[in-house]
């Protein structure tokens, strides 16, 4: 049972605390609730804005468990985290949202798949194999994918494999091998569960990948997507987080194909690149969502409010060192545009620096000014 949330000495912990946990503490200020993360890095994005930092791994058993006998609510902003110490953690009466069990399935991307093909959810088809030798005694169709059962993220772990001759290139490890899906779109619907069962999702967003870094480089809200397309998602993902009774925010990210058939491709039991927009563009941000759904509180309206863009700020080619911003003042000066950074000092090319979002009536004018706002600011050093 979660102790109430405004007791003066409630404290939720955090696993993790990159940019998805600062952006969720910025709400729990509000809630006026105190925070405690446990992270690796001595420089976290957490570190100066929550009530307590813990400098530890949240891989090591010892430092997840010590930490959550430290707290009365335990979350996380990142699912690579140790699960044996949070189910040990839930046996003796912490609440852990999401579940344990939800973090070990999610983290295999195998596991994820056969769940989706158990529960009658729509996904590409697909074939388990431990081994490259495997690989090649198993599939004779291409173009296929390959995707490391564990470990990836961000397009890390992922393959396209198109013939035989090409399996010389694949991974030597458990993965998944699914067909290769031909689709025009990529979209994606944040739905949240509380306790209680009650659930809401938002309707789905559009997502341009950078197809050099494989990461989320252009979203926009509402997606162009017909009303058959955006009804089917959102019955998907409800389907999808009641399935798994996860307690807290659930990014589904699908495919559309030619004729209009929506598959899952994965998920994520947390806050998400893809709902960054929410915070200016809905009326419940998907940050305090979370909150709302892991201390058992009503759930927020998701309603769109403004047509929205957001396009994540990257680290520059060729730059790595003390991050400094280029293009600030002429961007601010841009109505409804909004400025996220994420407190990181060092940047990298391609690390995820902050994000940007524009809003506005006319989707047109917005992604006019989107491209015009990604020309100007440049994160260098």
């Amino acid at each position: 049972m979660i102790r109430d949330f405004s007791d003066k000495d409630f404290t939720l912990g955090i696993l993790g605390g990159g940019q998805l946990g600062r952006m969720l503490i910025q709400r729990t200020i509000d809630f006026n609730i105190s925070t405690a993360v446990l992270d690796g890095d001595t420089d976290a994005p957490c570190k100066n804005i929550c009530d307590r930092f813990e400098n530890s791994s949240f891989n090591d058993f010892q430092a997840v468990y010590n930490f959550g006998k430290s707290v009365d609510l335990l979350t996380i902003e990142i699912e690579h985290v140790n699960t044996d110490a949070l189910k040990k953690l839930e046996e003796e009466g912490l609440p852990v949202y999401p579940q344990s069990v939800i973090l070990e399935m999610v983290k295999d991307k195998g596991l994820q798949k056969t769940f989706y093909r158990q529960n009658q959810l729509p996904t590409a088809d697909f074939i388990l194999c431990e081994s490259k030798t495997e690989f090649k005694n198993k599939i004779k169709k291409f173009p296929v994918i390959q995707k490391l059962r564990t470990g990836g993220y961000d397009g890390k772990g992922v393959l396209k494999i198109n013939s035989q001759s090409e399996i010389e290139k694949a991974f030597d490890a458990p993965s998944i091998i699914e067909d290769c899906i031909e689709f025009t779109k990529e979209i994606s619907v944040i739905v949240a569960r509380n306790k209680k069962g009650e659930i809401k999702a938002y309707p789905a967003v559009e997502m341009i990948f950078n197809k050099e870094f494989n990461l989320v480089e252009f979203l926009s809200s509402p997606a162009d997507i017909s009303s058959v397309v955006a009804n089917e998602a959102e019955k998907i993902a409800t389907q999808l987080i009641e399935q798994l009774q996860l307690v807290g925010i659930l990014a589904v990210e699908m495919f559309v194909t030619k004729d209009e058939k929506v598959l899952i491709n994965e998920i994520a039991p947390r806050p998400h690149n893809s709902g960054h927009h929410t915070i200016e563009a809905n009326a419940t941000s998907q940050y305090e969502q979370h909150l709302r759904a892991i201390l058992n509180l009503p759930l927020g309206s998701t309603q769109v409010i403004r047509k929205v863009v957001m396009f994540n700020l990257l680290g520059e080619k060729g730059y790595e060192g003390a991050a400094r911003y280029q293009g600030l003042n002429e961007v601010l000066q841009l109505a409804e545009t909004h400025l996220h950074l994420y407190g990181k000092k060092l940047t990298r090319p391609f690390r995820k620096m902050g994000h940007v979002t524009i809003t506005g009536d006319s989707m047109e004018e917005i992604r006019k000014k989107a491209n015009k706002v990604k020309e100007l600011l440049k994160v260098k050093c």
